[in-house]
């Protein structure tokens, strides 16, 4: 009896379930059918929104079922990103690099950036912080200048044995101290030699009576990207259809004028340089050879045997101030200083730069000096690339910035930009003489401002009275306008046309005394400039660093 009413019981319950849910399904008005579907599928864990991607995974599709609507997240590895490929092959590292604000002093420049994984990947170093023994975050070491060394201007009243003294009661030693007609100052050379930190020292002897101002003593490397050996050859010379040299060169030469070459060593025995070095000068004081960008921008400039220069006939003052034998060649503020000093005192109507470096006060103050003195100062614009900082002496308001343009009119991908771009010019793939009577194909800023140099020379063989601000409008309006219509950061006011350029000025019927070959009067200029109406231009001799600071580019645009 017991079992049957359990039985009773439990089938009692069945049919009541039963027809509790059968009830339940007709009052919502759902099927049957679906009701048992509903009921037999499984519980789901859903995952969350943003599923998590293995990183070592390209891509990977997750879905979720909700009915007919598929959601798909889909993540793709850094590593599979596109990677872009650069149209020219012999790139090289930039010699100046830009940098992130991480990496910049207080005066906005770069400062050293070390991998830390040391896998070229250019992450930063801060990321491992954190990490115990894998902590590699480097100390950020400053490339911008020499080690443990000073540029100082001291008592000019000082005799070489007193400067020997002033520096050992500081614990220095002086490398070298001269007095610099240019800038009206005496400029010594100090290096630390009792091992004491560089800010205590620079302190100590910043307060000794007998120093009127203290700097690192910055470093300039030339601005040329590093090319395979040089080769033999004669192709075709695009930069003379660009520039339009050969129409150009029906009306000048560049005859009797004096371009200063700022650079390393050149090869004044290359056939194509043949009696275009009027006079030579070693600022390093050195015994090193020729070297390979020097003498490409003095072929830039006058070459005239199997190639052509922009000004076959300029006449060039070789200094040399950047020292080394291979590509990596690098001078520093003291001999840069030394070189501009020449050159302003050897009679040279244009200085070319093709190098860069920091924003440096003594330089600026010499730049300064040699624009008052009525030369025309040209310069590279850089090879830092589009997120660099402006580089000096082109960022200087005095001095015509040059980027580089291709054979199809673009603009060099490591080119530097910005508001003091004066002027654009070819200087990718680029067939220059090179030491030994050779020849190379390279890439840079540095000649493109070359190119510039020698148009300048044109405009002063045609019409030597021209003034500096006057021969600069001039390459300004006649430049054939690149990119976006008007001025822009990329290529200034547009690349150089030479022809358009010489055609605008009018041609001077009083050509001055061409010097002895293979010298330079300083007589016969110093006469020229005495003139009033003669190559002068009003600006205002600085006498300090902190003056100049107050007008330099990073304070106050040049208006090109």
């Amino acid at each position: 009896m017991t079992r049957k009413s359990e039985s009773k019981l439990r089938a009692g319950a069945y049919a009541s379930s039963v027809g509790a849910v059968l009830l339940l399904a007709a009052c919502l008005g759902i099927e049957v059918a679906h009701a048992q579907a509903i009921m037999r599928t499984p519980t789901i864990s859903l995952p969350s929104r943003t599923p998590t991607i293995s990183p070592s995974v390209a891509a990977r599709a997750v879905s979720v079922d909700r009915g007919p609507r598929v959601v798909t997240t889909t993540r793709i590895s850094a590593r599979m990103a596109p990677t872009s490929v650069l149209p020219y092959a012999h790139y090289s590292p930039n010699l100046y690099p830009a940098c992130t604000a991480a990496y910049r002093d207080a005066d906005g420049e770069c400062l050293a950036q070390p991998n830390a994984s040391g896998d070229g990947s250019g992450k930063s170093a801060k990321k491992s912080a954190g990490n115990g023994r894998r902590n590699n975050t480097p100390v950020a070491v400053n490339l911008r200048s020499f080690a443990n060394e000073f540029v100082a201007e001291i008592d000019s009243a000082l005799s070489l044995t007193e400067a020997d003294e002033l520096a050992r009661r500081h614990g220095l030693t002086r490398i070298a101290s001269e007095n610099f007609p240019l800038i009206g100052a005496t400029i010594g050379l100090f290096r630390i030699t009792d091992g004491r930190p560089y800010e205590t020292v620079r302190r100590e002897f910043a307060a000794d009576g007998s120093v009127r101002s203290l700097q690192q003593n910055f470093r300039y490397v030339l601005q040329d990207q590093k090319s395979a050996v040089p080769t033999e050859g004669d192709p075709a010379q695009y930069v003379l259809a660009k520039l339009r040299l050969p129409q150009a060169h029906t009306l000048a030469h560049g005859a009797n004028v004096t371009v200063a070459v700022i650079d390393s060593g050149i090869d004044a025995k290359h056939p194509e340089l043949a009696n275009s070095i009027a006079d030579t000068f070693d600022a390093l004081g050195s015994t090193e050879g020729p070297h390979v960008h020097g003498t490409g921008i003095a072929g830039a400039i006058v070459a005239h045997a199997r190639l052509m220069g922009s000004a076959p006939e300029a006449r060039i003052i070789a200094i040399r101030a950047f020292g080394g034998t291979t590509g990596g060649a690098e001078s520093s503020s003291y001999i840069i200083l030394r070189s501009l000093n020449y050159a302003a005192e050897h009679g040279a109507q244009i200085v070319n730069m093709s190098f860069a470096g920091p924003k440096d006060a003594v330089i600026e103050r010499a730049i300064a000096a040699t624009a008052a003195r009525g030369l025309v100062l040209i310069a590279a614009a850089g090879n830092a690339g589009a997120k660099s900082p402006p580089l000096y002496p082109a960022a200087n308001p005095n001095v015509i910035a040059v980027s580089a343009t291709d054979q199809q009119d673009r603009l060099f991908t490591a080119s530097n930009r910005g508001n003091y771009i004066a002027l654009a010019a070819p200087g990718v793939d680029i067939f220059l003489p090179a030491p030994d009577g050779k020849y190379q194909m390279t890439s840079g800023t540095s000649f493109s401002a070359a190119y510039v140099s020698g148009v300048a020379a044109l405009l002063l063989d045609r019409n030597y009275a021209l003034k500096p601000e006057a021969l600069r409008m001039t390459l300004a309006k006649t430049a054939r306008d690149l990119g976006s219509p008007g001025r822009d950061d990329l290529f200034g006011d547009g690349e150089a046309d030479a022809f358009a350029a010489v055609m605008a000025v009018p041609a001077d019927s009083a050509t001055p005394v061409a010097a002895v070959s293979g010298t330079t009067k300083r007589e016969d200029v110093e006469k020229r400039r005495d003139d009033p109406g003669i190559r002068a231009i009003d600006q205002p001799s600085l006498s300090s660093a902190d003056d100049k600071a107050t007008i330099s580019q990073v304070d106050r645009p040049a208006t090109r």
